[in-house]
């Protein structure tokens, strides 16, 4: 009989745990984990605290009582796996109710200890007022304090998932927020100008943002906290939630003498395996490896812990079955917008020197005409060389998911973007479009590599050269409305054919309209015509996207 030791009870840990009992009837099972609760939808603490998930018990998927009663594991709460020893298989557990520490001994043991917050060495910064939120326990202790002292001000410092999504839990009951954050942009995914649709409704929603700030040190007074910010401002908060990220928990990984790797995770092969052929490692603790470059990666999101666990199950009872990498496919809300994004940003494929292009479009999430239709904004990057996907991002108030998920699949099967123009997707009024936004995706880019246009982007219209003339194909009440770049002539499509003449055919002509469809037709009439053209990929609505600054 096989016995299992798993040390942590959350996604990869429980996910390991009830795979486990489904593959062996037979094998003696023990979970330990350091907390109070094992199975807990953590991703879903936000909305708590926000009051959008009522009942706390929601977010509580099992108890040690109903893993016991299901799987026949062995859960034991506020135990501490303290040390790991290899040679003669066993660990060392301390019952942190008790203080007493006793020996397990195991056939393999499955590490999943998750991630730990980053806590940087800010001077103040540990003091009752400042908070991060991994599990429940900080959860209550966040609602403790706004229950009693209901703060008026709070401050999140980071402008990732759980930054963003405390941004808006905290906006929802009514707190005023300042967003610190030390890059140019939130959410370090998606590439700026995408970001930038995030930055427009965070202060659409009277987030206080501040970008490019760091906070320098905390200083606790009489009124709360006094942040000392790296612009020179003093900012004066009741609260401070710390959002700056996560690390790998590998201290009894390391103490144990198994492989960490580079970027600070524990090392395993594609079966989970660790340095160790006894001992597995699932979820945020791990580095894992990028779908796409092959690079080690740390990925803390849940998907793919998840995931890891069921394999290292099926290995460790036999199979000898390999994890297909990492994707890092994901998706947030920020208030009435979602972001979502797969594969490589352009950040990143820079940073790589990889030979890429892009393309972006602007559609709708289902038909125009059928009340309720709201723009996607899609950015989708691709090989110049065969047009294989290479990543995508997405902004928008629905259909987000839904096209980013079928991106996520088509990068994982290494489609290209003249695949994206034959997939037949859902289609009715409510639901979709008969040309759906990643048709049309690969329609553009299609047309692109394959000569049929010739593309522009925002920083050369927003720089031309004295051998460059732009063209705004938009009608004059657009203009009007929104603006329109500085030198641009003004010719709506409609009347391009019969004013050609106004336009000169000894310079590039970069042409374009609101979102790049108009700029198409006027770019197969001017090229039809003898002129040298080029269009906008995502017309005027991404140049301000790209130009936005914050």
């Amino acid at each position: 009989m096989k016995k299992l030791l798993i040390v942590g009870g959350v996604a990869g840990g429980a996910s390991t745990a009830a795979r486990a009992r489904r593959l062996n009837e037979d094998a003696e099972i023990i979970m330990f984990e350091r907390g109070e609760f094992v199975s807990f939808a953590n991703c879903g603490l936000p909305y708590h605290i926000s009051g959008e998930i009522e009942n706390r018990s929601a977010l509580v998927l099992q108890t040690p009582q109903s893993f016991k009663a299901r799987f026949n594991v062995d859960v034991r709460v506020q135990h501490q796996v303290i040390a790991i020893d290899k040679r003669n298989q066993q660990v060392s557990v301390k019952n942190l109710q008790t203080g007493e520490i006793y020996h397990e001994s195991y056939d393999a043991l499955l590490l999943s200890p998750g991630a730990a917050p980053v806590v940087p060495p800010i001077p103040g910064l540990r003091n009752p007022l400042t908070f991060s939120l991994r599990n429940i326990p900080d959860m209550d202790r966040i609602m403790a304090q706004i229950s009693t002292q209901k703060p008026k001000h709070a401050t999140v410092v980071g402008g990732g998932f759980i930054g963003l999504e405390m941004v808006e839990a905290l906006r929802h009951i009514g707190i005023s927020v300042s967003l610190v954050e030390l890059s140019n942009q939130v959410m370090a995914p998606v590439d700026l100008e995408m970001a930038n649709m995030l930055h427009q409704t965070l202060l659409a929603h009277q987030v206080d943002l501040k970008l490019n700030v760091g906070l320098q040190a905390v200083e606790q007074v009489e009124a709360g906290l006094e942040l000392h910010l790296s612009n020179g401002e003093t900012l004066a908060t009741e609260m401070l939630i710390t959002a700056i990220g996560v690390k790998p928990e590998v201290q009894l990984a390391a103490e144990a003498g198994l492989a960490v790797g580079e970027l600070g995770g524990i090392a395993v092969d594609e079966q989970m395996r660790t340095s160790d052929p006894a001992i597995f490692a699932v979820g945020d603790a791990i580095e894992s490896i990028d779908f796409m470059t092959g690079e080690n990666v740390l990925v803390p999101l849940a998907g793919p812990a998840n995931r890891q666990g069921r394999i290292a199950a099926n290995n460790i009872f036999g199979a000898n079955e390999s994890y297909k990498r990492t994707q890092g496919t994901a998706i947030c809300r920020v208030f009435d917008l979602a972001v979502a994004s797969t594969g490589l940003s352009e950040k990143r494929l820079k940073n790589m020197a990889l030979d890429y292009d892009k393309i972006y479009v602007h559609g709708a999430s289902h038909a125009g005409y059928f009340p309720g239709a709201h723009p996607v904004s899609l950015k989708l990057l691709f090989a110049r060389e065969d047009g294989k996907i290479l990543g995508a991002q997405a902004v928008g108030k629905d259909g987000i998911d839904k096209r980013i998920d079928v991106l996520a699949v088509a990068l994982r099967a290494g489609m290209t973007v003249y695949d994206l123009q034959d997939l037949e997707l859902t289609y009715a009024p409510p639901f979709g479009s008969a040309k759906d936004v990643l048709n049309q995706a690969g329609f553009v880019a299609a047309n692109y590599l394959k000569g049929d246009t010739v593309l522009c982007h925002s920083e050369e219209v927003a720089n031309p050269s004295v051998d460059q003339v732009l063209l705004d194909v938009r009608n004059p009440g657009e203009l009007d409305k929104v603006g329109s770049i500085s030198g641009a002539i003004n010719i709506p499509v409609d009347q391009l054919r019969e004013r050609l003449a106004e336009l000169p055919k000894d310079k590039q002509i970069l042409i374009f309209c609101q979102v790049g469809l108009r700029g198409n037709v006027a770019y197969r009439m001017l090229h039809n015509h003898g002129f040298d053209a080029k269009n906008l990929t995502g017309g005027y609505k991404t140049y301000q996207l790209v130009q936005a600054q914050f």
